[in-house]
């Protein structure tokens, strides 16, 4: 495990950039020549990928093309459903895949017990040029490479442009005009509302206050601490509009990318949807019967004129500490995530924004899609990816306090409660988490 005073001085090093840790020491597992792991399997090296996203053929066609190198998907949990402590209880077992789909904000958890293999040790800094700057430092600490990264979410708002024309309803550009289109729909739509609101994913709720110009955490360096601010201005901000839009009834409050919300979706009763890139592909695999009536524009703006976008989701192909096959690993990884025809199939699969540099219109993002219309609608989700705040950050207990602010926000809506007490109860709790973690924390008022 990484000293006390490596993991104090995480903080430190975040300023600059990602949450940085000094280097972890490399388990023997990890430390095995893949050479003569090659030699004990006549030739060929197993892989074992852990991921919720449908990436099979993307993997097919590398077993197809190399043979020396084959890799087994293994299906699991998404993220904090379960697949993170599945992670975590493999790496502590001695017993962990050699690759894992982790999102971004997760890493630092998986640095804190040392769960991740030092990439820089088998070359991955010569990668870096064909990754976009932000998305491959969210795997960087310390200065050295700990997971390759895969895709990101930039923000945006699908609508249906037939329903927003029976009703005469504008698009929004701002949060105020988004306002007011949800006041002509619940008037003019038969019971029909704007988009629901999601008290289950406090991913999807940081979302706006990301855009709003927050931060949840930073650090000191001078002290190498922690600073919470889940309860700032702009954060109180972001929760009092949105209980206003609740308190209003201008929303449906469901989870979204379930049947319920799928079936409201297909039936008109939710007219637009405020979500990443990598919702086009549930859209269109759950909703084909809204096939032509979709388009996308850009997130609505707190302030006219302003481009201000954020990201949601976001996930890396982190190679966990054990593996006997870091080479290799590192290998198919950088393939899976730059190689063109993976890129087009991943995309296919719905995996989100890339992390490679891409020239847009060489590419499956880059052409007109039947089912927004003949839309080239990435063409605002490239606009959207250009415009995030990419200072924001992640802490080594991003999962614990999501689910401070989830439970907040679950007791809230149903008791009249509103989001800003849920943020201000939060706040305290996750200066706690990270404290019990032994690392130096504090709220930033």
């Amino acid at each position: 495990m990484p000293s006390r005073r490596k993991v104090l001085a995480w903080g430190a090093a975040a300023v600059a950039g990602p949450p940085a840790l000094a280097a972890c020491g490399e388990s023997p597992g990890a430390a095995r020549l893949s050479a003569e792991s090659r030699r004990r399997h006549g030739g060929q090296v197993r892989l074992v990928l852990w991921t919720w996203v449908p990436l099979q053929k993307s993997v097919d066609l590398w077993n197809r093309t190399h043979p020396h190198i084959q890799v087994q998907v293994q299906i699991v949990p998404a993220n904090t459903s379960g697949g993170y402590q599945k992670m975590h209880s493999a790496l502590k077992a001695g017993n962990p895949p050699d690759l894992a789909q982790v999102e971004y904000y997760a890493l630092p958890e998986f640095m804190l017990v040392n769960g991740l293999t030092d990439l820089s040790r088998y070359g991955a800094d010569e990668l870096k040029g064909s990754y976009v700057d932000w998305q491959w430092n969210q795997g960087v600490f310390g200065g050295k490479v700990y997971a390759v990264p895969q895709a990101s979410g930039p923000m945006g708002f699908y609508y249906r442009e037939d329903l927003f024309e029976r009703w005469n309803a504008e698009v929004p550009g701002t949060w105020d005009e988004f306002r007011q289109t949800a006041r002509t729909i619940r008037t003019r739509g038969g019971g029909a509302r704007i988009c629901s609101f999601n008290p289950a994913s406090a991913s999807f709720f940081s979302t706006f206050a990301w855009q709003r110009g927050a931060h949840w955490i930073r650090t000191d360096p001078d002290t190498n601490t922690w600073i919470v601010d889940i309860d700032s201005k702009e954060s109180l901000e972001v929760a009092d509009y949105w209980d206003g839009i609740i308190r209003d009834d201008l929303v449906t409050i469901m989870p979204d990318t379930q049947a319920l919300w799928y079936r409201a979706i297909q039936t008109g009763q939710l007219a637009a949807w405020v979500s990443a890139q990598w919702g086009d592909a549930l859209l269109r695999g759950n909703a084909p019967g809204t096939k032509g009536k979709w388009r996308v524009s850009g997130l609505p703006q707190w302030e006219a004129g302003a481009h201000a976008s954020s990201n949601y989701g976001g996930s890396s192909t982190a190679i966990l500490q054990g593996t006997r096959h870091p080479v290799e690993a590192l290998e198919f990884a950088h393939w899976l995530n730059t190689d063109p025809r993976s890129i087009d199939l991943l995309v296919a699969a719905g995996y989100g924004w890339p992390a490679a540099r891409i020239d847009l219109k060489k590419t499956a993002l880059g052409k007109p899609d039947p089912f927004f219309g003949g839309q080239v609608y990435n063409e605002v989700f490239q606009t959207s990816d250009r415009n995030v705040d990419t200072s924001w950050q992640w802490s080594p207990t991003t999962t614990q306090s999501f689910a401070h602010i989830q439970d907040g926000m679950a007791r809230a809506i149903p008791t009249g409660g509103t989001l800003v007490e849920a943020l201000k109860d939060a706040q305290g709790k996750v200066v706690d988490d990270l404290q019990a973690k032994g690392l130096k924390a504090r709220s930033a008022r």
